[in-house]
């Protein structure tokens, strides 16, 4: 997400150099290039307007302190208009009710309601601890009702259920009553939609919420609708008192536009943000978080609480005590770590969250793609149980057999066998102390992303190729 975006601010703000302050003169060019890349962005125009003339006004006049560059001054004033747009500060589910707390989702059809419906209710069991239960009343499509009966199962929430013949507000009141009586925490409340916004529906809707009076109603939209995103949320929020945002398909949205307008636009704080279809790919939405990562500067939080829910904590610490014993890393041992990244959204999502991930050279992005990581797990997911504890018995005829199991070919095993290779040997350094030893070689072999011994540059490069 917002990779136009990123590109276009940070090449803008480089061209700032050689100046004590930053005036209007200087900063016309780049302001103007920021407007384009907005517009580009499919920022609504109002929007687009407004933030120009916010950072022209913070950014005329101020001092180059320090070693800061003029164009490190203009990013500082870009990434707090940024953050103010979007909200200022992430805004969570208010929850402060008697339970059970109600959640009304609303939305388009196609939009992904329901989906969003179970991996919220997925994040409230999980993180918040929370007992929840869900309904459809989604009447006018059956399989809405079995989809969220499937994913309930799935996430492990109570699926309360419904059918075509009720109405809306009759299968709302009562589960109500039901998660009441059985003291769930949350109810969230899955609703119909339309292809488009009509009266019929927004009539349903307004009766629906008044059935059930919710403490929170969320309003969920496609960020690949651009500007449409936004108009469609303000529809919703004259007919609605909406509480909050969730923006769905982030992850195949490259402009991001829709995150820059719809806070604006609306006055609704987007609360979450969809990236990818796992039933855990939902992210509350960090303003200032986002601002970073639409300006290379990473996400080390995010980043952090990912590695903090994901990774087996108990098969990391017997990793750590299994190499200090001077045992080897094996096939399962790199599978697992294959796994774990996975599970933190793959390679993309860990380099969008990486501080100046976004100034790798586009031929080290290709080579760090998930494909390559499915590829190096149905390799080893080919061996033998034996050949992962043991790869040096991986010889002429097994290699054969496991690219033939794989559907890769024998330069396929070759190559993971030397990835290995090198990573038993990487590891089996940093057992014996010589982790300090280990960081002065890498930073030495990043010197210069893409030169002599950098990604792509010879030996050390990036591992994944």
């Amino acid at each position: 997400m917002f990779d136009g975006l990123s590109s276009r601010l940070q090449a803008t703000v480089k061209r700032l150099k050689g100046h004590a302050r930053l005036t209007e003169d200087n900063i016309q060019d780049a302001l103007r290039e920021v407007r384009m890349a907005l517009l580009e962005a499919d920022v609504a125009l109002p929007v687009v307007r407004e933030f120009i003339t916010e950072v022209r006004q913070k950014a005329a006049g101020r001092e180059v302190v320090g070693s800061l560059t003029p164009g490190q001054a203009l990013i500082k004033v870009v990434h707090d208009e940024l953050v103010q747009v979007m909200g200022g500060t992430g805004a969570g589910l208010n929850l402060a009710s008697q339970p059970p707390a109600v959640v009304l989702v609303a939305g388009l059809q196609g939009a992904g309601k329901t989906t969003s419906v179970g991996k919220l209710a997925r994040l409230l069991r999980e993180r918040e601890k929370k007992k929840v239960a869900v309904v459809s009343c989604d009447v006018y499509r059956p399989a809405a009702i079995q989809q969220l009966e499937t994913l309930a199962g799935q996430v492990g929430v109570t699926f309360y259920p419904s059918d075509t013949a009720q109405r809306p507000e009759a299968i709302a009141g009562a589960a109500v009553e039901r998660a009441r009586r059985e003291m769930k925490d949350v109810l969230l409340v899955d609703t119909a939609g339309r292809l488009h916004i009509d009266d019929a529906m927004m009539a349903e809707i307004q009766s629906l919420h008044q059935a059930v009076d919710p403490i929170e109603t969320l309003f969920v939209v496609d960020a690949m609708t651009g500007q449409d995103a936004a108009t469609t949320a303000r529809a919703f929020g004259d007919a609605l008192p909406l509480t909050g945002v969730v923006l769905t398909k982030a992850d195949g949205d490259a402009r991001g536009g829709a995150a820059l307008s719809v806070r604006k636009i609306t006055g609704v704080p987007i609360k979450f943000m969809g990236m990818g279809e796992r039933p855990d790919a939902l992210e509350p939405f960090h303003p200032e978080r986002v601002a970073s990562r639409i300006l290379g500067m990473g996400d080390v939080l995010t980043l952090v609480e990912e590695a903090t829910r994901q990774v087996d904590q108990d098969k990391a610490e017997r990793l750590a005590r299994k190499l200090k014993k001077g045992r080897g890393f094996n096939f399962n041992d790199l599978h697992d770590q294959l796994s774990q990244m996975q599970r933190m959204g793959g390679i993309g999502s860990l380099l969008e969250k990486l501080p100046g991930a976004g100034q790798l050279p586009e031929a080290v992005k290709t080579q760090a793609n998930d494909l390559e990581i499915r590829r190096m797990m149905a390799v080893i997911g080919s061996m033998t149980e034996q050949e992962r504890r043991r790869p040096e018995l991986i010889k002429g005829s097994r290699k054969r057999r496991i690219a033939t199991g794989s559907g890769c070919q024998i330069q396929d095993v070759n190559r993971l066998l030397k990835q290995h290779a090198q990573m038993s040997k990487a590891m089996k350094k940093f057992s014996k102390g010589g982790a300090s030893k280990m960081m002065r070689s890498l930073g030495g072999r990043m010197g210069g992303m893409g030169g002599p011994g950098g990604p792509g540059g010879g030996p050390g490069g990036f591992p994944f190729r």
